[in-house]
């Protein structure tokens, strides 16, 4: 057996830049690059790996620069989706708050059931130096470090305590990485002494290796049950979730949809698994979602569930689904979420091939023609609604709906919108007409704040001959906006709307329907006689400049009857450049979408001294009693 004398780094290193994975005809790259922070923990090992490949062979494994630890994963996740969960990056951080800043990352990236791989390094496993700078210490568990924080957050987590345990390791992170039923977060836990450390590393672990897909027929018995109840529906609808996305499946889904005339509603991470104007789209569905889909699904008898992860958004918190004798066919590659919330016929698959299978299955079904009738009147209604939400109204401070209404009508079919958090991806999801399969990039599994400017640059990367337009309110950009450092750093151009609420929009909102009044949730300076921050004076924050500090080109929409004019002109502009602009816009963040008739159970005070919050409990009684303790 021949073999190469390599410290764990580097044969980490060149291991990863020789994976492949192949879908189908599609072969690429798993690990196309990686990120990384050095410090003490990681520049001896990685660093030292990464300039040793930068110098024998700079394509095996490209390095990019990151501002923030939590940013290189945001990139990766957003890289990820964009390729179907093909391929994704690596990132690496050194000890202790270099690891710590990487947590969120990874409970997004599973959350999402999206690939990444994370390589945060750990203290000395020789503890010849302990404590060492930066390590946490447990009295009661002196093995305890920052990375068993990521044993919760990761779908596969290991530690190379010897430089032997490499090999079995890699190899094991691999098959979860590219494993669609397992997919999230990926975590090989690195001892900066062993990344430094030299052995033995055969020829056979450093050659290309494939990873193929699985995509797993549904089995003859569930199927057939499934079909026989879809068969005697009246009122059947799909809801589509991002299985179909990472499967291929949206012709599928499509030529069922034409076939049977059962219309389709999606979940957030299904936006795209059906074009906006196609007669059978309700749009979304769920605590955001638009009525058209939320009227239809209220009385469906039979729902469908294609790849989706059934959130309590999708789910209306268990609300939407009204029918006393609805029944669930749960579509899903991981048995976890095909089983859930009771499903009675769960299919564990692959939804491409799941839906080509029922397509042959339903050859002589259809929906009867008054329900056909139904599902075009909602759609043409909500279709108006949406028309008439888009025009200015020449307000001095435009509503967000006219602000979204503006970058629609600026984009192109293949322009992807990038949001994550806040008041944006309810609107975006009820009102955004999606005209390409990943055209809509919204993150809200953990809906993360700051993780909008760091996935622009993940979907330029993964398709730069699209415009990245990432929308983002003042509160997820002051989260984490260092990214554009990297913007300007790689030139790599993405499209910035930031929308200055002076604020948390969306929790703003919430906390009055709850009854707490706003309280905490606007940007003012301090009151120190009432001592809150609920008073008149906004901050003298100007974000604008800290964008331009950057080097970023920015655009500022000044406030007047003509914002909505100013704010298409400055897209324009936007998209003809070569390089990221931040598009700067006030807002007023009391105008609301149009209500879609969803409903989020959000908990309020069972007891209070305040009127607003005693009848905001009224109301909540009355919602919750039309949950459903299973979906069935």
């Amino acid at each position: 057996m021949t073999t190469r004398r390599m410290t764990v780094a580097q044969a980490l290193v060149e291991f990863l830049g020789n994976q492949w994975t192949v879908d189908g005809d599609i072969r690429e790259r798993t690990i196309p690059g990686m990120f990384g922070i050095f410090g003490h923990g990681n520049v001896a090992g990685i660093g030292q790996a990464l300039k040793q490949v930068n110098v024998d062979d700079p394509d095996l494994m490209p390095y990019h620069q990151a501002r923030n630890e939590q940013a290189m994963v945001h990139q990766s996740v957003a890289y990820a989706r964009m390729h179907r969960r093909r391929s994704t990056y690596a990132s690496a951080a050194s000890v202790g708050p270099g690891a710590a800043n990487m947590l969120t990352g990874a409970a997004l990236a599973t959350t999402n059931r999206l690939p990444a791989l994370l390589l945060p390094s750990d203290t000395f496993a020789t503890r010849v130096a302990d404590p060492v700078l930066q390590q946490i210490e447990m009295p009661h568990d002196t093995s305890i470090t920052v990375n068993d924080a990521f044993r919760p957050l990761s779908k596969f987590y290991d530690k190379v305590q010897r430089p032997e345990q490499l090999f079995s390791i890699a190899l094991a992170a691999m098959r979860v990485l590219t494993d669609p039923a397992e997919t999230g977060a990926v975590t090989i836990s690195l001892p900066e002494d062993v990344q430094a450390e030299e052995l033995d590393v055969p020829e056979e672990f450093l050659a290309p290796r494939e990873w193929h897909i699985r995509r797993p027929l549904p089995e003859r018995a569930p199927l057939a049950r499934a079909v026989e109840v879809i068969l005697a529906a009246k009122n059947p609808v799909i809801i589509a979730g991002g299985g179909v996305l990472y499967s291929g499946a949206e012709d599928s889904l499509r030529a069922l949809a034409e076939a049977t005339g059962i219309p389709v509603g999606t979940s957030q991470a299904g936006g795209g698994s059906m074009l906006w104007d196609h007669p059978q789209y309700l749009g979304g569905v769920g605590a955001t979602g638009t009525s058209a889909a939320n009227r239809i699904t209220a009385e469906a008898d039979v729902v469908s569930g294609v790849g989706t992860r059934f959130s309590d958004f999708t789910t209306a918190s268990r609300t939407v689904f009204q029918n006393p004798d609805v029944v669930f066919v749960n579509i899903n590659i991981a048995s976890f979420d095909a089983y859930k919330h009771g499903s009675r016929l769960p299919i564990v698959a692959d939804a491409r091939e799941s839906l080509d299978a029922l397509l042959v299955e339903l050859a002589d079904y259809s929906v009867a023609p008054e329900y056909a009738a139904l599902v075009a009147s909602e759609k043409e209604q909500w279709d108006k609604r949406v028309d008439e939400a888009f025009e200015p109204s020449g307000a001095t401070l435009p509503g967000q709906t006219e602000i979204i209404g503006a970058v629609q009508a600026a984009s192109d079919p293949r322009d992807v919108v990038i949001q994550a958090a806040g008041s944006l991806p309810g609107d975006l999801h009820k009102l955004w007409r999606v005209r390409d399969a990943l055209g809509y990039h919204v993150e809200y599994a953990f809906s993360c704040m700051g993780y909008e400017i760091a996935a622009g640059l993940g979907v330029r990367r993964a398709a730069p001959d699209r415009d990245a337009i990432v929308m983002v309110g003042d509160g997820s950009y002051l989260m984490l906006h260092t990214e554009l450092v990297t913007a300007v750093a790689e030139g790599i151009k993405i499209i910035v709307v930031l929308i200055q609420n002076h604020g948390y929009a969306s929790i703003g909102h919430l906390s009055e329907t709850v009854g707490s009044e706003r309280f905490g949730t606007l940007y003012r300076t301090l009151d120190t006689t009432a001592k809150n921050f609920q008073g008149e004076q906004v901050l003298p924050v100007d974000l604008a400049a800290n964008a331009r500090s950057y080097g970023v080109n920015v655009i500022e929409v000044t406030p007047g009857a003509d914002a909505i004019e100013q704010l298409s002109a400055a897209l324009a502009t936007a998209k003809a450049a070569e390089t990221t602009t931040l598009i700067h816009i006030n807002s007023d963040p009391l105008l609301y979408s149009p209500d879609g008739g969803g409903w989020w159970d959000v908990p309020v005070a069972a007891v209070s001294t305040l009127p607003s919050t005693q009848a905001a409990y009224d109301d909540y009684l009355i919602q919750r009693a039309r949950q459903k303790p299973l979906l069935g």
